[in-house]
């Protein structure tokens, strides 16, 4: 603290200065009041004033009003900023400004004087004060926002020294009044509060000098910064800015600032309380030096509200970050995609970096996310925040097949930056981990269902309560129930009885649904799908449907193909663009799904997204048996879309589809699945699985669709001997020469069989042969074949 003066109740009553250091500063009050006419200032304060003139001025009374209440309050000194403060030393001035903060948070008491209110707290003056009370020119004031939020007791008094009540007392219409938060005004610490937040509580305060419209918020962002009177209110505020900037970003925070790309960001739901789990993850991620790396793990049921929780942290602090990225970590492709959206973010605002500059972005991914890695890592890059969303399968000791994520592989290496994951595993141990779990009061639930339903007053309707308690606490179910309110005349008794009636329904239906959770979730989606199903029965076959893609990024390109299916609901869906956009329009209107433009930029389609309850209930109920014509149907449509290399931005569309051919590769190179019919889609599979470097994945794909084709057309048909060449590609590829030699030998002599030795396929055989025994050593093979394939390249032209 800095050299504070105060001023000290003598026993005798008169009231002297006592000048302190910071290490013998005694118990004060502190008074907070608007000034007026005749203020008592410092120099009518010094030992050689003429005291007979001072205690005539007009604010001799709150002098006296603050000694007064201290000492009944058992305190000896008081502090008041009219007097107790040399204006005239620009040094001790700017020290003041900007100590004043603190000295109002140290104070033992602070008493606010309304010279504007008269009648005290009595029964017959009670709506007259309080009218008063919420008129007082005191709220209007900027240096009073600090005075307000800085002490830990306020007690407020009229013009006649009578209490009218504490902080504490006058919450809600202190609240009111002012709009500043109540927990902010019971002592939270503000850097928990936005930027944005905070520069509201002052927007509609004044200050007669108008740089101390900027300077008067110093305190309330923890700032330190010189007054310049003179400078203009515009460039004092942007000093204010750059010390705020510098304070969370640090002093480099402009070289490594990048704006936030709102498209990456799924959508959610208007946000209700989780205020306890806001503020634990502040104190974790912002709660301790910036010298090392934060990170959180927010764990919980699926449906609880996590990721919409990360996104409420982002909406409140997205200014105390110099970049947010948001990454989809459901699998490895998804994150490497999304390390990809990073890149391009960073280079619209820092085009070349170092470590970016020369990274094809439409190459190998894995480079891709090393160069980010890379610039995460910078030394002075230490105020970014990462959120690796959907987490769900993670890499553990007991778990580690193919389709698990190892996080740590796509973390940043350097002990900086902040991070938060979403899982539903509570097995992920990269952060301080926070529980989510349900909501427990009936005024959240009523504001969920309020707010998705547009349905206002509430609170007082026995239906509505039912149904919050009934729907326990879940917010997905919540906001699921509200969408589908919203779009009905339906009561909410009248809803509640279409869920006990789903509910019965799903128990006998599906016996396999132990969790509690589960079910409401799933009932309250099967009534909104009874009412789709009224509404646009293609909408909910496209959900049916829906059960045998990856639940994120569906387009109507990808559907296209399935217009030739035997199911009329489906043709109709395919039919063309609008027909697709009513449909899942509908679903978007409900809840089930949602928008994700950021997927439309990989290659000009948007694609729509559904939760991953959504989805496992469109497997799990909606389709509780497989269904083998449709699955048949997705797969028909993933293989149809995979491009071939040379066509534009195939590799972008290529990393699409591999989340949706991923859904079938256990079924379909399972020995005993029926491929009859499908060899050419498991071929088109496996060249999508290659030319995207997943080799095992493309190898069983060609071994599949090489003995669907054996069967059906048998080993020396031409489509049979693609598939040969191919297998003897991919075996080259891993290194497994042996193999590729056989399947290049067995194609080569069918080939010359079926189509000649002068044809283009034959000689294409003939030339990786070649190139297989020159990795091989053998060179005279090789020179024979090269021969071979120059010479009849040469007498066929």
């Amino acid at each position: 603290m800095a050299f504070l003066r105060l001023l000290e109740h003598k026993p005798d009553g008169a009231i002297v200065f006592r000048e302190t250091t910071s290490s013998d500063v005694p118990a004060y009050a502190i008074l907070s009041h608007t000034w007026g006419k005749e203020e008592v200032l410092f120099q009518d304060m010094e030992a050689n004033a003429d005291m007979s003139k001072t205690v005539s001025k007009a604010g001799w009374r709150k002098i006296t009003f603050c000694a007064r209440q201290a000492a009944a309050d058992g305190l000896r000194y008081f502090w008041i900023d009219t007097c107790c403060i040399d204006k005239k030393n620009a040094v001790e001035l700017s020290a003041a400004i900007n100590s004043m903060f603190r000295w109002y948070q140290n104070a033992t008491r602070c008493y606010v004087y309304l010279s504007d209110v008269l009648k005290a707290n009595r029964v017959d003056g009670e709506i007259a004060w309080k009218d008063a009370f919420r008129t007082s020119r005191w709220f209007t004031r900027g240096w009073t926002l600090q005075e307000l939020i800085a002490p830990r007791l306020v007690d407020f008094f009229n013009l006649k020294g009578e209490r009218l009540g504490s902080k504490l007392l006058l919450e809600s219409e202190i609240h009111d009044i002012t709009g500043i938060a109540k927990n902010a005004l019971r002592g939270d610490s503000l850097s928990s509060f936005s930027i944005k937040e905070r520069r509201s509580w002052a927007e509609c305060r004044n200050t007669t000098i108008e740089e101390d419209k900027a300077y008067c918020l110093i305190g309330v962002f923890g700032v330190s910064m010189l007054p310049n009177y003179g400078e203009g209110r515009d460039h004092a505020f942007r000093r204010l800015e750059e010390e705020i900037h510098k304070l969370y970003k640090g002093v480099d925070f402009e070289q490594y600032a990048v704006g936030i790309n709102l498209a990456s960001i799924p959508e959610a739901a208007q946000f209700v309380a989780r205020e306890k789990e806001l503020l634990k993850m502040y104190e974790l991620l912002h709660g301790h030096g910036r010298s090392s790396r934060s990170a959180v793990v927010l764990h919980g049921l699926g449906g609880i509200g996590k990721t919409q929780l990360a996104i409420e942290y982002i909406r409140r602090h997205k200014e105390k970050h110099s970049a947010i990225f948001w990454l989809n970590a459901n699998d490895k492709d998804s994150l490497r995609l999304s390390f990809r959206d990073i890149a391009q973010q960073i280079l619209k605002y820092h085009p070349p970096t170092r470590v970016l500059g020369n990274v094809d972005l439409e190459g190998d991914l894995d480079r891709v996310v090393d160069a980010v890695k890379a610039w995460l890592d910078l030394r002075a890059n230490t105020r970014w925040l990462i959120i690796y969303n959907n987490y769900d399968n993670p890499r553990t000791a007991n778990y580690s097949d193919r389709s698990t994520v190892d996080v740590r592989q796509y973390l940043p290496e350097s002990d900086q930056g902040s991070v938060i994951i979403t899982t539903r595993s509570a097995n992920v141990t990269q952060g301080r981990r926070l529980h989510i779990k349900k909501l427990t009061g009936l005024e959240d639930g009523l504001k969920i269902l309020s707010n998705m339903s547009r349905r206002e007053d509430i609170k007082d309707d026995p239906g509505a309560k039912a149904l919050v308690t009934k729907l326990d606490g879940l917010p997905l179910a919540l906001s699921t129930a509200g969408a589908y309110l919203e779009h009905v005349t339906t009561s909410f008794a009248e809803y509640l009885r279409l869920y006990e009636a789903s509910w019965l329904k799903l128990q006998k239906t599906s016996p396999k649904l132990n969790s509690y959770e589960d079910r409401s979730l799933y009932t309250t989606w099967q009534v909104t799908f009874n009412r789709i199903q009224k509404e646009n029965p293609a909408s909910a076959q496209l959900l049916k449907l829906w059960a045998y893609f990856n639940k994120q990024d569906i387009w109507f390109r990808l559907l296209r193909h399935a217009h030739s299916a035997d199911d009329n609901w489906v043709k109709r869906l395919t039919e063309d663009d609008l027909s697709f956009n009513s449909a899942v329009r509908l679903l978007c209107e409900y809840g089930l799904a949602y928008p994700e433009p950021s997927l439309g930029q990989l290659s000009g389609s948007t694609g729509y997204s559904m939760h991953s309850c959504v989805h496992s209930w469109t497997i799990s109920v909606l389709n509780d048996r497989w269904d083998e014509s449709l699955a048949r149907l997705a797969v028909t449509c993933v293989a149809s879309e995979v491009p071939s290399m040379d066509a534009d931005r195939w590799w972008l569309l290529q990393q699409r589809l591999l989340q949706h051919a991923a859904r079938h590769e256990h079924s379909i190179t399972n020995v005993t699945a029926d491929i009859v019919g499908l060899e050419w889609a498991l071929h088109n599979l496996g060249l999508l699985y290659a030319d995207q470097g997943k080799l095992a994945e493309a190898e069983a794909m060609h071994s599949r669709a090489l003995q669907g084709y054996e069967e059906a057309l048998g080993p020396k048909h031409t489509s049979t001997l693609d598939t040969v060449n191919n297998l003897g590609a991919l075996y080259a590829d891993q290194g497994k020469l042996a193999e590729a030699e056989a399947m290049y030998s067995r194609a080569l002599q069918g080939y010359e069989e079926a189509l000649g030795p002068k044809h283009t396929s034959t000689l294409d055989t003939v030339n990786n042969l070649g190139a297989l025994y020159t990795d091989q050593g053998k060179l005279a093979e090789a020179e024979a074949m090269y021969s071979r394939a120059l010479q009849l390249v040469l007498t066929r032209n």
